[in-house]
């Protein structure tokens, strides 16, 4: 009995408490919303591809529920902006879903979010806009008449060349690259979506960007060509094949300005917003394939792929398969450079951060590098393999071995370090494994190797002036700032008989000799 009266009494207090509240009585906004910005800037997108979701969070700081009577962006069915509230895509209207909202509750001393996104198409006649790039405006406005706010967004819209394999409408099935893969003059369908060049599309300006889909093919017989300043953005699984008998010319010149490299050929990922800056892994590769010949690079960065250049086959290429200056390849989530049974001559390079190594020259090979720095500052638990690899085999899946002579691995001037210990590794299964390492910067300290095959230091045949796990007084190696510092070992180790004229940013080097892709140059705390 108690039981039940104790019942009672505290169901007629709620019932009581319940009906003395307003909860459900929502007021008209009167004007006095909160917003967490005054302006939503949505990074730099190119056309017709969708950019990331932002959104902007509103409060309502008063201790009255709310109701907000309309929200909607101001260019209306027109606008290029698309909008969520806390899930809604709002009326139901097909031309107004995401642009129009009506009676939108909020509680007191709550906030909601919107969601904002767009997709522009700069060719499209009803912008009337004539320039390669161009900023998209419009407004969120809250409410109208006296109680109405607004919050502008912003987008720098840019127009560019795009590249990308066919899709049948009907069956879903993408364009695949077709090519001469193994030289018997037969055409061979490959898994990789792409497809060739057209000679049209063989020369890259800087009077827009390219934006290329999937895999562009350099046909044979072809040679594409990068002019200074041109800017290559590739999607995610995307990047060039250059194929049999066909020619890769990056022609990047010197910047005067080194945060703009308004005259470098740049290579990343087609994300802009700042989140994708460094971001590894964004797309796929540089593949020179097996025949291709003379490619060169000068001045370019290339950053955020997978590996950054995949160099197969032609280890006794007369002039070398592969001629890169002046350039730098960063933030890639395999390898910076993979050589396989090729032929690289290197000048003024840096490497830095690779998921695994930052060049590797496996299954023998051709290498000559002289002032370059070979580093890697990715995290050292998660990377099996230095900042340097060398060996002469491969391993098939039934654990077959199969070897190809290194003739040449010359590493002249150069600092291969980073924050792993030992930083380069020499392994080999046959007899000719040739290589020398002169007047480098080296870290590596392992009681165990050291003096052994492959690592006796005080042979001059292989190693000669060299200096071992001093500090190269890099700039901010995390931040792929590698010039060197005054305190920096590599200071007046190089010799002047391997010494290419300027460094990487074309200070002439004369006097004492640095090693490395820079000279000695004072920066900035």
């Amino acid at each position: 009995m108690k039981r039940l009266l104790s019942f009672l009494l505290c169901f007629g207090i709620l019932l009581f408490w319940s009906s003395c509240r307003n909860d459900f009585e929502f007021s008209p906004s009167k004007g006095q919303l909160e917003f967490a910005k005054d302006t939503i800037y949505l990074d730099t997108v190119f056309s017709t591809i969708g950019s990331s979701t932002y959104n902007l969070k509103v409060y309502n700081r008063s201790d009255d529920d709310i109701v907000i009577p309309t929200i909607q962006l101001e260019n209306g069915e027109s606008s290029l902006y698309r909008m969520n509230i806390d899930g809604s895509t709002g009326v139901e209207n097909d031309d107004q879903v995401g642009k129009f909202f009506e009676n939108v509750e909020l509680l007191a001393n709550d906030s909601l979010f919107i969601f904002i996104e767009t997709t522009i198409d700069i060719t499209s006649p009803d912008l009337g806009i004539l320039e390669n790039q161009f900023l998209y405006t419009d407004r969120i406005l809250f409410d109208s008449g006296s109680n109405q706010q607004d919050i502008d967004v912003v987008t720098l819209v840019k127009d560019a060349v795009f590249i990308y394999p066919s899709k049948n409408d009907i069956t879903g099935i993408v364009e695949t690259l077709s090519f001469d893969i193994d030289g018997d003059g037969i055409i061979d369908n490959t898994d990789t979506q792409g497809r060739l060049l057209t000679d049209e599309e063989l020369t890259f300006t800087n009077e827009k960007p390219y934006v290329i889909y999937g895999y562009a093919g350099v046909g044979a017989g072809k040679t594409l060509t990068m002019e200074a300043g041109a800017r290559v953005h590739f999607h995610a699984d995307s990047g060039i094949i250059v194929t049999d008998n066909a020619t890769l010319n990056i022609n990047g010149a010197l910047s005067s300005d080194q945060e703009n490299l308004e005259n470098q050929v740049i290579l990343e990922g087609d994300r802009l917003e700042p989140l994708y800056e460094n971001v590894p892994g964004q797309w796929g590769t540089i593949w020179l394939y097996n025949g291709s010949e003379n490619n060169t690079i000068n001045y370019a960065t290339i950053k955020n792929a997978t590996i950054g250049i995949l160099s197969e086959g032609d280890p006794n290429a007369t002039n070398y398969k592969l001629t890169i200056k002046n350039s730098q390849i960063y933030n890639t989530s395999s390898f910076g450079v993979l050589g396989r049974a090729t032929s690289i001559k290197a000048e003024n390079l840096v490497i830095n951060n690779s998921g695994q190594s930052s060049f590797a020259g496996t299954y023998g090979g051709k290498y000559n590098f002289t002032h370059c720095t070979i580093a890697n500052y990715w995290n050292s638990s998660f990377r099996e393999y230095p900042a340097l690899l060398l060996n002469d085999y491969i391993v098939d899946e039934n654990n077959t071995v199969f070897v190809n002579d290194l003739t040449e691995a010359s590493f002249n001037n150069c600092i291969i370090y980073g924050n792993d210990n030992p930083e380069f590794l020499l392994e080999n299964e046959g007899d000719v494994f040739i290589y020398k390492f002169s007047n480098c910067l080296l870290r590596f300290n392992n009681n165990i190797l050291e003096g052994s095959e492959n690592y006796d230091f005080e042979d001059p045949a292989f190693y000669l002036d060299n200096v071992f796990n001093e500090n190269p007084d890099f700039e901010d190696p995390f931040e792929n700032k590698m010039r060197i510092g005054s305190e920096s070992e590599a200071i007046g180790i190089g010799n002047s008989s391997f010494s290419v004229t300027n460094d990487i940013l074309g200070a002439s080097r004369s006097g004492s000799i640095d090693a490395g892709a820079y000279n000695n140059t004072s920066f900035e705390d």
